[in-house]
């Protein structure tokens, strides 16, 4: 879909932050050190908090308060970034995209498929741009991986291991399918990003080891069928200690005219048989990547969606299947049975349909 373009492209992008957490503080180390941005407020509804969070980056002058409208318009915001927590990102983005603010929201986009999907239709009637941070795109090292892939000609099987052991403590000890809902979403929107596909249906199974110190599943297996006939086989846990992955996760993918793999942190590397060097297209380099990495990419990426027009590749409606691979995986776990991503968006735009209460997105969500 189309969305609001700046005129102004030499001034930076004046920013309303929202969310004086830990991300929050992330957010504006970003925000500061862009020389495309500039951040104008924070909202939080803690208002001790936020002004703290300022003042530890200096910005104590900055106004604080718990309204992203009325702090918008006190300070003449052109955007905004959500680093709020999930379940408050569908009431935080609405508003201000409604408030004609374009947003860029922190992973998950929603909470739920049916949430992302009446973000998408607010995003359509609003005009305005909603993108996802899925930071672990911006890795020059995966944008790399991506032209290995290239090169490998149809493609079979890819496969991801990731095994990480931490302990966080906190709301992440006591989740229901903790690997799935909150980590898996970046290996998943990874695949999408090396295959430039979507997927077609899943099944997975989850589980818990005996000496995990999660309440819920902290394991999880899972083959995705991909548009073509392509395998993405996910192997994933969060309590192996011991010869821990990236957190990437490792990677292998196998295609007609050799294999590429990645250790998630490092240049991959291939092993082409099938092709010889003249054959082989030029090397990527740091030059032909546009952004910087992790949420400084993001927001990049953001901004200069708003001076060109140009979509994101994680504008809403794309990561949207995102989303959608984590709750079918969890319903495959769940039911025991292969489920069909086709269905979990239909089922999800009903759902959204049903408790839609805004006349003009209950319509565009109607429409599809």
């Amino acid at each position: 879909m189309s969305h609001a373009v700046f005129s102004d492209t030499a001034s930076p992008v004046r920013i309303i932050l929202v969310g004086a957490g830990a991300m929050g503080k992330n957010w504006l180390r970003a925000l500061t050190a862009s020389p495309d941005a500039q951040i104008v407020g924070l909202v939080d509804l803690n208002l001790d908090a936020a002004r703290a969070a300022l003042a530890a980056f200096g910005l104590e002058h900055l106004p604080v308060g718990d309204s992203v409208s009325a702090l918008a318009a006190d300070t003449d915001a052109q955007a905004v970034v959500n680093v709020t927590i999930p379940a408050a990102h569908h009431a935080v983005s609405t508003e201000a995209l409604f408030a004609g603010l374009p947003v860029l929201c922190e992973k998950p986009i929603a909470p739920t498929v049916a949430t992302a999907l009446s973000l998408a239709a607010s995003a359509e009637a609003s005009g305005q741009l909603l993108m996802t941070s899925q930071s672990r795109r911006y890795y020059r090292s995966l944008s790399a991986l991506r032209e290995r892939v290239r090169e490998l000609g149809r493609v079979g099987t890819v496969s991801c291991e990731f095994a990480k052991a931490p302990r966080f403590g906190g709301f992440r000890d006591e989740m229901d399918h903790v690997l799935l809902v909150d980590m898996a979403i970046h290996q998943f929107d990874a695949v999408r990003y090396l295959l430039d596909r979507d997927p077609v249906a899943v099944y997975c199974e989850e589980y818990n080891p005996a000496w995990s110190w999660y309440a819920g599943d902290a394991a999880a297996a899972a083959v995705f069928e991909f548009e073509g006939g392509i395998r993405f086989v996910y192997s994933g846990s969060w309590c192996t200690p011991g010869s821990e992955t990236s957190w990437n996760g490792s990677w292998r993918i196998g295609g007609e005219n050799g294999t590429a793999l990645w250790d998630g942190e490092r240049a991959p590397v291939a092993d082409l048989p099938g092709l010889s060097l003249a054959d082989l297209p030029a090397r990527l380099t740091d030059e032909t990547i546009p952004f910087p990495e992790e949420i400084n990419g993001s927001l990049a990426e953001f901004i200069s969606a708003l001076r060109t027009g140009d979509i994101p590749a994680t504008e809403v409606h794309a990561n949207v299947h995102s989303l959608a691979m984590v709750e079918a995986a969890v319903l495959s776990a769940t039911r025991g049975s292969r489920v069909v991503l086709a269905d979990v968006l239909a089922e999800a735009r009903d759902a959204a349909i049903a408790v839609e209460k805004r006349a003009d997105v209950r319509e565009i969500l109607i429409r599809g």
